[in-house]
């Protein structure tokens, strides 16, 4: 008889294996997989995975003990179920959701409140801050060690402050190369404007706040894979390529089954992942189904014949006669 070992071998997808993991990390948190359902992403390469999760987390709560334990409760309960060698979950914190607020929540409710979210997320401009901080402090350093090693040190003045003189008392305004350095001040100065008036942080989109003066925001990729796994359910669709923007759109392969009705069920599916992130701005789905090359349409179900109702008694024998 041929070993357990030899039949044969066992293969775990790594959606098998990200569908474990945010059922464990729902476990491991304090109300259920119910409460707070986490989203991830794995993959398995031989005998060992790696995951990570999104969770949101309740507040108040020590942050550091809970994602601790759910690290531990996920590895574990992973290992348990699959067999695979896990490594240590990557554990993010999307959102903290106040407790009092969560309870006070009616129980049918589809979506928490709208509270006074804003409509975009605002970016505190760090880079091109820090950038813009960084030249000036340069160019205002050089200048004044320049001036104390010239009045206190009775040094010359610097090669490089005599040539940036001589070059402006040279050239007149209307000269090309001053021209274009005018231009280049002003698209610098555009540039600064136009990251002062608008928001930035496109990746991010806010969504119904719990309570007042909260400000929650979910990613992008988040959304996309959501609304992937969702898709995905539908039956007949094989691979899905989903771009949230302003508009959803989504492109999935059809394996079998009619195009129309499989269209049909994509959209519904997908506003209902997008409706389940209670994204502040309502998001259009665009849906486009591409039958595969092996896809054939499905025959038309045979009609039946209509019966032929059966002649009455009184008929034959008046025939008969």
């Amino acid at each position: 008889m041929t070993a357990a070992a030899q039949r044969g071998t066992t293969t775990v997808a790594d959606r098998v294996v990200r569908r474990i993991a945010e059922r464990a990390a729902g476990e491991a948190l304090p109300d259920g997989p119910a409460a707070r359902p986490a989203t991830g992403a794995a993959s398995v390469r031989g005998g060992r995975a790696r995951v990570a999760l999104a969770v949101t987390l309740p507040y108040p709560a020590p942050l550091g003990e809970t994602v601790r334990e759910v690290q531990r409760h996920v590895a574990g309960r992973t290992r348990e179920l699959t067999g695979l060698d896990l490594s240590v979950p990557r554990i993010t914190v999307t959102a903290l959701e106040p407790a009092a607020v969560r309870d006070r929540a009616p129980a049918g409710s589809a979506a928490p409140p709208e509270g006074r979210a804003p409509r975009r997320v605002w970016s505190t401009r760090g880079v091109p801050v820090a950038l813009q901080a960084a030249v000036a402090t340069a160019a205002c350093a050089a200048l004044a060690l320049d001036l104390v090693l010239v009045h206190v040190g009775h040094r010359p003045a610097a090669a490089w402050r005599i040539a940036a003189v001589r070059w402006l008392a040279g050239h007149r305004p209307g000269d090309p190369s001053v021209v274009a350095l005018g231009a280049l001040a002003a698209l610098l100065g555009l540039w600064a404007v136009v990251l002062a008036v608008t928001p930035g942080l496109r990746g991010r989109s806010t969504v119904c706040a719990p309570a007042p003066r909260v400000v929650a925001s979910v990613d992008r990729p988040a959304v996309e894979a959501l609304v992937r796994d969702a898709v995905g359910a539908v039956p007949g669709v094989g691979a899905v390529r989903v771009r949230a923007r302003r508009r959803v759109r989504v492109r999935v392969t059809l394996s079998y089954g009619d195009r129309a009705r499989t269209r049909a069920d994509v959209v519904a599916a997908a506003e209902e992942a997008l409706a389940s992130c209670a994204l502040r701005r309502h998001r259009a789905v665009r849906a486009r189904v591409t039958p595969a090359t092996a896809w054939r349409p499905p025959e038309p179900s045979p009609v039946a014949p209509e019966p032929v109702p059966a002649p009455s008694p009184d008929a034959v024998l008046e025939g008969g006669l």
